[in-house]
């Protein structure tokens, strides 16, 4: 059975942790899934993804521990490798993310929500590295994810600490986008989707790639990334649509992914 159920609606697509029973804890087998599930990603149709919880008290509480407690440190490796590999394919992928965070996002949790391009959340959500209490360090990314998102201080206070954010913290140290009742959550996230899914698709993911990229090059290396980003949208027919629409006063342009 798989872990992972995906919703398209459109051109959103909406990836949910199956796994309610143990707070969509993360396994080899949710990781495994999650890659199944980009891997039939229909890149023609499908504009923006949206990852989140199944059940109204997690997105994900962590990896799971039952099964990683007897690991040996080379099963340990491999199973952050693996967890890695997942999410950094998440981060790079090429249409935007949205992580609509609908409750815990502890540890593994919090690490797949700051994959994810944008972080939208619920009243009730947690966030937290809570690892150093189990003997461990974070191992999906979340020592060098977190310390990019909210500043290296504040990263290493909440990880040494272990201390845990709730939602209007979170959106004051820039952790995530917005918060929302979470009734309201779901339809926001996708509201959002919805208005990236208008622009032309080979230009969002242009942008993404530039950002992606640039993020970690100094600024003359960078801005050239942007260059070849920009200048290659000039080889697609949404370039020639979408100026030729602005220049008319046409409004409304449906853009058509080539």
């Amino acid at each position: 059975m798989s872990y992972v159920t995906s919703l398209q609606e459109g051109p959103l697509l909406t990836l949910i942790l199956n796994r309610s029973e143990l707070l969509n804890a993360l396994n080899a087998q949710v990781l495994d899934d999650l890659s199944a599930a980009l891997d039939a990603v229909d890149l023609d149709t499908v504009r923006c993804l949206i990852f989140t919880g199944a059940g109204e008290k997690a997105f994900a509480a962590g990896a799971d521990i039952a099964a990683m407690a007897d690991m040996t440190p080379e099963e340990a490796a491999a199973f952050s490798r693996r967890g890695n590999e997942v999410f950094r394919r998440i981060e790079t992928f090429p249409l935007p993310t949205i992580a609509a965070v609908n409750g815990y996002a502890l540890g593994g949790g919090c690490e797949l929500a700051m994959a994810c391009d944008m972080r939208l959340c619920s009243e009730t959500a947690v966030f937290g590295q809570p690892e150093v209490t189990l003997g461990i360090t974070p191992g999906f990314g979340g020592t060098q994810r977190l310390m990019r998102l909210v500043g290296m201080g504040k990263a290493k206070e909440l990880i040494f600490s272990a201390r845990n954010v709730k939602a209007p913290k979170a959106l004051e140290i820039g952790l995530v986008n917005a918060v929302y009742p979470p009734e309201e959550l779901l339809p926001a996230a996708k509201k959002l989707g919805a208005r990236i899914a208008k622009n032309a698709p080979i230009a969002v993911r242009a942008c993404k790639a530039a950002m992606n990229e640039g993020i970690d090059l100094p600024m003359d290396e960078a801005v050239d990334a942007e260059i070849r980003e920009f200048s290659g949208c000039f080889e697609t027919e949404d370039q020639k649509r979408g100026m030729a629409a602005f220049l008319s006063k046409q409004k409304n342009v449906e853009f058509e992914n080539r």
